[in-house]
């Protein structure tokens, strides 16, 4: 059955089939695939399928098909893809997906790809899993795992005679069996795919790019965190020095022997890689946390004020506040974050620059008959949403709520903070907090 959420981003004249699947609320994940493969033709493999659905619970899972193959447009004239080209094709995707950064989880001979895209933008790469790959695949003095240039050109000689035919099919099915499936059901399964994802000219002429390509030199420029899963045995012994050469990677050996990861074992897989991004998650949350100085602002008696003049008038009132308030962020360097009918919530990078402020915004709403209350605080504030959120933001609330007219309360931690600054200080006593723990002592500025 076709899928309804298949769509194309396109790179220059070159359209590239993805799709989305999950619905948000985790992180982005980007899955890269075999040289060649079809989107549709992956949702008629139910180990696939289930593979898939678990990566899609971490948020969204973003698949696609290469330039070449599958529901993307395929090669013109043979020429070879070069692997810049793809680095695009995967750049044009996540900007049609909507994706800022991803996590990129490449498998077999999708690992030179992800390499490349994360040395050359780290800024979209949240991290990088490699699955059973590696940096070339074409043997050299200082390569001993690849495959010879003999055993190169008797696989492509495979490919142009036996692609698509149920002979390869076989081979690959005996080669490596999948958990789950009977011998007929994946020999069926492998020949369609071959003849639904590429012709054998476009199937060759990927496969020789791999054979070509070497990314080994990017590798010590990569500066997201990675980590590299293989077999065991010769395999595990190529990806250790594989991830020796990315700074900081981490390798580990999965239990089984086949090449592709969904053949069995997919359970450790998974595991490893939700593992891995569990962490990164809890990290950048911890690591999100910011040093502001938040002031809360409103406007004292406007229930009164708004019975008085009429919404009218009351609403030009408001917005000669509300110009006036974000005329005093912009000289203060403040960053509006909220604004709450006639309230400001805002955050400075120093608390002098936020008193400064309040003071500004005090003496300028009396020109409207207006009075208003602030209260500041500086803590560490999680960033929630692109804003600084929470116990910190809760006490600068309150001590706001404290405030009468006219007056600006700071916390204790601003006075300080603001030692030499020749700001006058007035303390104002203890005060507790509408849930937050303890009593806290504020001070007005003078």
């Amino acid at each position: 059955m076709p899928h309804d959420d298949i769509r194309y981003a396109k790179n220059g004249d070159v359209h590239i089939a993805y799709e989305v699947l999950g619905s948000g609320g985790g992180v982005d994940v980007v899955c890269i695939r075999t040289f060649v493969s079809q989107l549709e033709h992956y949702g008629r493999l139910p180990i696939m399928v289930d593979f898939t659905d678990r990566l899609a619970r971490l948020g969204r899972l973003i698949c696609f098909d290469h330039r070449g193959t599958g529901l993307s447009d395929r090669l013109r004239g043979y020429r070879l893809p070069t692997i810049e080209e793809r680095v695009d094709d995967l750049q044009v995707v996540l900007d049609a997906a909507g994706c800022e950064r991803a996590v990129l989880i490449a498998l077999a001979d999708g690992g030179p790809l992800g390499c490349m895209f994360a040395a050359a933008h780290p800024e979209r790469t949240a991290a990088l899993i490699l699955c059973n790959t590696s940096p070339r695949i074409a043997w050299a003095p200082d390569y001993p795992w690849g495959t010879r240039e003999g055993e190169f050109e008797q696989e492509m000689a495979n490919i142009d005679r036996d692609w698509g035919m149920r002979s390869m099919a076989e081979a690959s099915t005996r080669r490596s069996p999948f958990e789950g499936m009977s011998y007929d059901e994946q020999v069926d399964w492998y020949l369609e795919y071959m003849r639904v994802s590429a012709g054998p000219g476009d199937a060759a002429a990927a496969y020789r790019m791999f054979y070509e390509s070497d990314v080994r030199h990017v590798l010590g420029t990569i500066r997201v965190p990675t980590l590299v899963l293989s077999r065991g045995g010769q395999q595990a012994e190529e990806a250790l020095a594989f991830a020796r050469l990315i700074p900081g990677a981490r390798h580990e050996a999965m239990p089984g022997t086949a090449m592709y990861v969904i053949a069995e074992h997919g359970e450790a897989y998974l595991e490893e890689i939700e593992r891995f991004v569990r962490i990164l998650r809890d990290e950048e949350a911890e690591l999100e946390s910011i040093l502001a100085t938040v002031l809360f602002t409103d406007i004292v008696g406007s229930t009164e004020r708004q019975a008085e003049l009429g919404d009218r008038r009351w609403a030009d009132l408001v917005g000669a506040h509300h110009q006036l308030v974000r005329g005093c962020l912009a000289r203060y360097r403040g960053r509006e974050l909220d604004t709450a009918g006639d309230g400001f919530f805002a955050a400075f990078d120093g608390p002098v620059r936020g008193i400064r402020c309040a003071q500004a915004i005090v003496s300028g709403v009396r020109e409207f008959g207006l009075e208003v209350r602030a209260g500041l605080h500086t803590g560490e504030c999680r960033t929630i949403d692109g804003k600084p959120g929470g116990l910190a933001v809760s006490i600068g609330v309150r001590i706001a709520g404290v405030a009468g007219p006219s007056e600006i309360l700071v916390s204790r931690t601003v006075k300080d903070l603001i030692a030499g600054s020749g700001l006058d200080l007035v303390d104002r006593g203890e005060h507790e907090l509408k849930g937050v723990p303890g009593y806290w002592q504020v001070f007005a500025v003078g």
